[in-house]
């Protein structure tokens, strides 16, 4: 049994006539008879009185089309809700994003995302950038957005956005007044970082390992604000992403915008390699791509 046959046997019930129905739905009478034969002898049951002059369905016929009707309908739906899916109309995925780069380039993205498809549903999950890659590994997620670099035997990349880290400092620190400063003047400098777990710490690391030194790390936190704070008590400084130091009061910390060499944190959408990612989520991938590419992707 398949659905067609059931769609034929209902044009039939429809239309109390077999040459009816088949010009209905353009197939010719003795196939469409056929059809129907073929479905009474899988059930071993009659489905229609031939013996008149209008057909007629048997107490079984009536049976079978009421419930045909329900699968036939259940079937339509399948394929609309598909549709849906494939069409970016409706569907849902789950998206990790740090708490810096969330909150300081999402929260437009993922509002015009919704207002152009209300109907998908994005779970976010805030975490850092090591524990998002960790998250995507084991499937509890399905896209993530990170700092690079990640390993590209594992991940699927997209990159979407290129920056540079700048430097903050106390009001009175010596370089306060600086318009550029070497990444190997900081060598004696006590630094505050995002914690392990963010991908901007191992960022910060590298470049001052590859500028000759180990950075000295004084204090480790979650929160930007929080090493603001710190850096305006004296307690070290910091580097910091653009959009995080434009929130910052220019009354307490001195932000130097020039680094030589410059730290980059260039921003990525990622996934599992080998894993499936729905229409819903593919299309947020190239809708972000689409908003980074027409604002500010790179920095000058």
């Amino acid at each position: 049994m398949d659905l067609r046959q059931l769609n034929y046997f209902l044009e039939v019930a429809q239309h109390a006539s077999f040459s009816k129905a088949s010009q209905s739905i353009h197939l010719s009478q003795p196939t469409l008879s056929k059809m129907v034969r073929n479905l009474e002898e899988e059930l071993g049951v009659v489905l229609f009185n031939r013996s008149t002059r209008k057909v007629e369905l048997t107490e079984a016929g009536k049976v079978v089309q009421a419930h045909a009707q329900t699968v036939v309908s259940a079937s339509q739906q399948l394929l609309a809700a598909v549709m849906d899916l494939t069409e970016m109309k409706k569907g849902q995925f789950t998206l990790g994003l740090p708490p810096v780069i969330g909150a300081s380039f999402f929260p437009k993205v993922i509002a015009e995302f919704h207002q152009q498809y209300p109907d998908i549903d994005i779970r976010l999950v805030e975490e850092g950038g090591k524990r998002i890659e960790q998250l995507l590994h084991e499937g509890a997620i399905d896209l993530g957005v990170v700092v690079l670099p990640v390993d590209e035997t594992r991940f699927e990349v997209v990159p979407i956005l290129e920056r540079v880290l700048k430097l903050v400092v106390p009001p009175d620190h010596r370089l306060a007044k600086r318009r550029k400063v070497k990444l190997n003047e900081l060598q004696q400098e006590s630094f505050i970082l995002f914690r392990q777990e963010f991908n901007l710490h191992d960022r910060v690391k590298e470049a001052c390992i590859l500028a000759g030194f180990k950075p000295r790390v004084a204090f480790e936190s979650a929160q930007w604000d929080f090493i603001s704070e710190l850096v305006c008590a004296g307690q070290g400084i910091s580097l910091l992403p653009e959009t995080i130091c434009a929130k910052l009061d220019p009354a307490k910390v001195r932000v130097i915008h020039q680094i030589d060499p410059g730290v980059h944190w260039d921003m990525a959408i990622i996934w599992k390699k080998g894993r499936y990612i729905s229409h819903a989520a593919k299309g947020w991938v190239e809708f972000a791509q689409q908003v980074f590419a027409g604002g500010t992707g790179k920095e000058t």
